[in-house]
């Protein structure tokens, strides 16, 4: 005796009596006959639905995160028609838009949230399974997402990385540049491992541990009136031309909102990628630059620059490390943790 899902019990087919058909398949053979679709096929039933695999979990993660279709197929290392092909079929296989695109980029619908949430976790259970299975092949594998600022990218991280990755040979880190209030929210989500950020940001309910201490200065070619003074306010230097960062580096973004809260925009000339660079054209007097304190006195090393405090309270920026919780984090990121706190 055979018990249909959805209807009485009916007798299972007989051998040699194909004819002889339970309800649901009577059904679905009928419904193909006349032109129509079987009632669990017309209502999406789950069975057929989401046929995902991990990088299409992956490729929509890194869509959403990026705010582009073509940024986060290049993270996930697929050609654009071919990640557009993959977001196309998941979201025909959800019968619901994953995304809204719109001129500025692409952004999660209230499906593609929730799915996120989901893909975030699956990524994560399949990225400690690895870990733990790797124990057995006699060595540890997995990969690590780091987001960390401008200062931390730059002149921290290097440092610590090498040894990491020389002692760890199967561990893999990604790291992303960006502002320190972005970090917050992207650990917070599952979105990255951990982050390195400014001590001054509220971190909310992520564990944080002291990372490195740093300040904002002021750089200006020696022979520059203000080379001699002491801490400067930096309203006073926003009356002086500037030499800046990239628009998109987290220090330069950060700059430009402390000069909206001063009511004066910065007179930046030129903007360049690199501390090394932005210290060469202050020596030559193209304008003033404000640069981390570690950054600055690496990079006028051998140049003719003099090096002034900042004298407002946000000049200050100890490096964070935050995260959601240690404990839980595989061996071979806490592995990393200590590294990075040693």
């Amino acid at each position: 005796m055979a018990v249909c899902s959805d209807g009485p019990a009916v007798e299972a087919p007989a051998m040699g009596h194909p004819r002889t058909l339970t309800r649901d398949r009577t059904e679905a053979t009928v419904g193909r006959h006349r032109g129509t679709a079987h009632p669990a096929e017309r209502r999406g039933d789950a069975r057929t639905m989401m046929r995902f695999d991990l990088t299409d979990l992956g490729l929509f993660r890194h869509v959403v995160e990026a705010g582009s279709i073509t940024h986060g197929a290049g993270r996930a290392n697929l050609a654009l028609a071919a990640a557009s092909t993959r977001i196309r079929l998941m979201e025909e296989s959800l019968g619901a838009a994953l995304l809204t695109r719109g001129r500025q980029g692409v952004s999660p619908t209230p499906a593609g949230r929730a799915l996120l949430v989901h893909a975030r976790e699956v990524l994560a259970a399949v990225e400690r399974l690895r870990e733990e299975m790797s124990a057995f092949s006699g060595g540890a594998f997995g990969q690590i997402r780091v987001l960390a600022n401008t200062n931390a990218l730059t002149e921290f991280l290097p440092e610590a990385l090498s040894a990491f990755l020389a002692d760890h040979p199967g561990i893999g880190v990604e790291v992303e540049e960006r502002t320190s209030e972005e970090i917050v929210g992207l650990v917070a989500e599952g979105a990255a491992d951990l982050g390195i950020l400014s001590g001054t940001v509220d971190t909310g309910s992520l564990q944080t541990f002291p990372f490195r201490e740093d300040r904002f200065v002021l750089v200006a070619a020696r022979d520059h009136p203000l080379a001699g003074r002491g801490a400067i306010p930096f309203a006073e230097v926003l009356g002086h031309d500037l030499v800046g960062l990239d628009r998109r580096s987290a220090i330069s973004r950060f700059l430009v909102a402390q000069a909206a809260r001063e009511g004066r925009p910065m007179r930046l000339r030129v903007q360049l990628r690199g501390f090394d660079a932005v210290c060469r054209l202050v020596e030559a007097r193209v304008g003033l630059a404000i640069l981390p304190e570690s950054a600055a006195a690496r990079a006028a090393q051998g140049l003719a620059l003099a090096v002034v405090p900042l004298a407002d309270a946000w000049a200050r920026r100890d490096l964070t490390l935050c995260l959601r919780d240690l404990d839980g984090l595989p061996p071979f990121i806490r592995a990393f943790v200590a590294q990075l706190r040693a």
